[in-house]
């Protein structure tokens, strides 16, 4: 395209999906000229104008630009975090322990925290990682190939390899080998930024905090807001209670009959709230001049319960919060123990994670990257 047709893409590494980025533009090229999208940069200014060579910028300060690459950013990220949930709820995941040889069957986190534990090979928390399955085949193809999964030198026999790594303590792949990024969550969540950049941003946030005196700090609980009202609440319990009995809205009841995952919970809750941000009833689709109008419409009609097909708001945008910090959002639970109508039992067995290490836990959380980000608009 460059030598072709003299048009350059800003940033083309950052496009989730070029074929589909490339069709659009394709699209609308043929809709408008090219100088309504594009920047135009003049080489050999100084030459005459015959001989002038004009290139086409096309970049995300456009908004039309911007808005494709979000989107299609949003809908990788959508895909993704599906895949990890499937992997999850997998308890059919069959895989050997690249050390010891020992199989292991059930979910991937049996084989992750056995070579943790044992081996103190540790790629990071079963729920941040995605594709596992290709992510583990991918480290035993070097291993096979006698290559050192950190330093990544070759060495002559297994034995030799392993002797290698043990003293090395080079039990541990590259964080440098960018083939990796492919298999960790955090690689998808915001666009233009690596692990390396949003960790950082994580190291300078908990240095600032180490560096002030925390010694008369008290713990101040969670507070939660009502998705109707300004009523606050400090438990989900009572949260729940207060929506059901003044707005008729359950929460409880509708997460255990659709069956909702937690990320679906966040974008259903996401969802009510950008509706009624914008003053709109998702009943009946009305619009009311003020938050107090909308009220009154919900409680005389009672479509607080009337949500509308799952289509409409199980969509990638409303991963995003529409208020920053929204404390309801910290307190939902994949857990059918934690937040399960009354009275509802699906029969499900649920296997509680490891938290003997809760305070690394709550560091590498997946959650800590989604959650803070606030939606503007």
């Amino acid at each position: 395209m460059i030598i072709e047709h003299k048009l350059v893409i800003a940033d083309v590494r950052l496009v989730a999906d070029f074929q589909r980025y490339i069709l659009y533009w394709r699209r609308r090229f043929r809709e408008q000229p090219i100088t309504d999208f594009c920047s135009v940069i003049r080489i050999n200014s100084t030459a005459p104008l015959e001989e002038q060579d004009s290139y086409f910028l096309l970049c995300d300060v456009l908004p039309e630009d911007r808005v494709l690459r979000e989107e299609l950013q949003a809908q990788r990220l959508k895909g993704i975090l599906e895949q990890q949930q499937r992997e999850r709820n997998d308890n059919n995941f069959h895989g050997i322990c690249m050390f010891c040889d020992e199989e292991f069957l059930g979910n991937r986190s049996v084989l992750l925290n056995h070579m943790a534990r044992e081996h103190a090979f540790n790629i990071g928390l079963p729920d941040n990682i995605v594709n596992c399955g290709e992510f583990l085949c991918a480290l035993q193809r070097k291993l096979d190939n006698l290559q050192c999964l950190y330093c990544e030198r070759t060495f002559r026999d297994r034995n030799l390899l392993k002797d290698h790594m043990r003293k090395k303590q080079h039990r541990r792949i590259n964080p440098r080998n960018r083939e990796y990024d492919q298999f960790y969550v955090i690689n998808y969540l915001e666009l233009g930024k690596s692990w390396e950049e949003v960790q950082s941003e994580d190291d300078r946030e908990l240095l600032e905090q180490q560096e002030e005196d925390w010694s008369d700090w008290e713990e101040c609980p969670v507070s939660a807001v009502c998705l109707f009202c300004e009523k606050q609440a400090e438990t989900t319990e009572q949260l729940c209670a207060h929506m059901e009995e003044a707005h008729g809205f359950d929460l409880l009841r509708t997460k255990a009959e659709l069956g909702l995952n937690f990320y679906e919970q966040v974008k259903l809750v996401n969802f009510i709230r950008r509706q009624v941000h914008q003053g709109r009833c998702y009943g009946c689709c009305t619009r009311f001049p003020s938050r107090a109008d909308l009220g009154a419409h919900l409680a005389e009609a009672k479509h607080a319960a009337l949500l509308p097909d799952r289509r409409t708001w199980d969509q990638p945008e409303y991963y995003f919060p529409t208020y920053e910090n929204d404390g309801l959002l910290c307190t939902l639970s994949d857990s059918e123990g934690d937040l399960s109508a009354p009275g509802q039992s699906r029969g499900v067995t649920v296997i509680s994670e490891d938290t003997s290490q809760l305070q690394a836990l709550r560091q590498s959380s997946v959650l800590n990257q989604l959650l803070p980000r606030g939606w503007e608009g």
